[in-house]
């Protein structure tokens, strides 16, 4: 399909085709629901932990004999019940994350692209380039997405310009990702997704 590319002044700098195996599918819910499970379980970091019994401070000493106190036996008072215990069943260290096959994770990332241009907020860029387009500063980046009307935005470039970056680096809910870090998560978090005309192509070489 034929789609208009726009200019960070708001202006049409042509057209470009969007190859309907990646933006034109029927988006699946359940799909991106996966995908966003699995990319926010491999950011838990899984440092949690406490210790256990045989790792509090304490005597290993038996408080009192078995028989005659009257009492309930007891072997030690690192035991959960008595306090400073150990913990029982506690978290440990582990890592959360696990595999998704790569054709989940592709059609993830497909349908994600496809809803986005279906709700209409998909929005192909000329360029993103810092000293090309006068935006060196974060406050000249901010006036033009304020005439665009972007309050949250996600930009894809195939190589992320460094002045560009440092400019929207300080605006809130404005991100700036190369094509290789585009993820469902991110596009689905952020209301417009920009794709310049080279992050065009970076995808095109990715989902092939």
């Amino acid at each position: 399909m034929d789609f208009e590319i726009k200019t960070l002044d708001n202006g049409s700098a042509g057209t470009i085709g969007l190859p309907d195996e990646i933006f034109g599918t029927t988006p699946r819910k359940d799909i991106m629901a996966r995908v966003v499970l699995w990319q926010l379980a491999k950011r838990r970091a899984g440092t949690h932990k406490v210790k256990g019994m045989g790792e509090v401070s304490g005597t290993t000493r038996k408080p009192y004999k078995q028989k005659g106190t009257g009492n309930a036996r007891q072997g030690s008072l690192r035991a959960p019940q008595f306090r400073k215990g150990g913990a029982v069943h506690g978290p440990v260290v582990r890592d959360h994350g696990y595999d998704l096959p790569k054709k989940v994770r592709r059609l993830g990332l497909i349908s994600a692209l496809s809803q986005k241009l279906a709700e209409g907020k998909l929005i192909v860029l000329d360029e993103a380039n810092g000293v090309n387009q006068g935006v060196l500063k974060t406050a000249e980046l901010a006036k033009k997405l304020k005439v665009l009307g972007w309050n949250s935005a996600l930009i894809l470039d195939s190589i992320v310009d460094e002045g560009f970056l440092r400019a929207a680096r300080n605006l809130p809910k404005i991100d700036v990702l190369p094509g290789i870090g585009a993820n469902v998560y991110d596009i689905l978090n952020h209301d417009v997704l920009a794709i310049t005309r080279a992050g065009v192509e970076s995808l095109k070489e990715r989902l092939a």
